[in-house]
């Protein structure tokens, strides 16, 4: 049976404690760290000095959402830092197999990401790449978003390549998901699932918790 892992973001945690914010979420699979430079998207959260803080005290491996312009140069000194997986964007690096591969040598997980607008078509072929493709189901930058369900047809692009292929690369989304929307995402092929506000607007593990049931129960009842 395919995992079901919930990434919490901290994006919509409460930053002034936010090392008692990364304990409440124990029971999820990774933490899911959100990097925004104000020009890949209109939006500044974390930079490097406050990510390896958090990677010293997060109870969780971290999962790098990178939203930041020349993903090349930059994504590489996250990795170093310890995180277990780093995803940069389609749309902000050069060469990304080159990157992804870079990735890998310092001993993260690669990922790429690819905005609403991003034609899938140029990284079917290049999944064996990855080690992990990050559907948006909203517009990059911002928390809280509604969840766009005309994603999925991309997403399960990439879940019958990922079929055809035999790769092991995971299929996260992004975006607006909820215990309404988690099931939508889990049945086109979604195995990772990223929440923000659906975790941290009530008890973080009883949210967690509804999160993974919705998406297991819709997984078993689906097709």
């Amino acid at each position: 049976m395919t995992a079901q892992r919930i990434n919490p973001s901290i994006l919509s945690a409460d930053f002034v404690n936010l090392e008692a914010e990364l304990r409440a979420i124990g029971s999820a699979d990774y933490v899911h760290v959100d990097v925004m430079d104000n020009h890949f998207v209109p939006n500044l959260t974390f930079g490097p000095p406050v990510v390896q803080r958090i990677q010293e005290v997060s109870p969780l491996p971290l999962d790098m959402h990178l939203m930041i312009t020349d993903a090349d140069r930059w994504a590489p000194g996250y990795a170093e830092m310890g995180a277990f997986s780093v995803t940069f964007h389609a749309e902000a690096t050069k060469d990304p197999v080159a990157l992804a591969r870079r990735l890998r040598e310092i001993g993260a997980r690669a990922g790429i990401a690819l905005k609403p607008g991003t034609d899938p078509d140029p990284y079917l072929e290049l999944l064996p790449e990855f080690d992990q493709v990050l559907v948006m189901t909203v517009e990059p930058g911002f928390g809280g978003q509604g969840f766009m369900s005309d994603m999925m047809p991309k997403l399960r692009r990439f879940a019958e390549a990922k079929a055809a292929s035999g790769v092991d690369v995971w299929l996260q989304v992004d975006g607006g998901i909820s215990v309404d929307t988690i099931g939508i995402a889990a049945e086109a092929g979604a195995d990772t699932f990223v929440a923000g506000s659906a975790v941290y607007g009530g008890v973080p593990e009883q949210r967690i918790a509804e999160l993974r049931a919705a998406a297991l129960d819709h997984r078993h009842s689906g097709a």
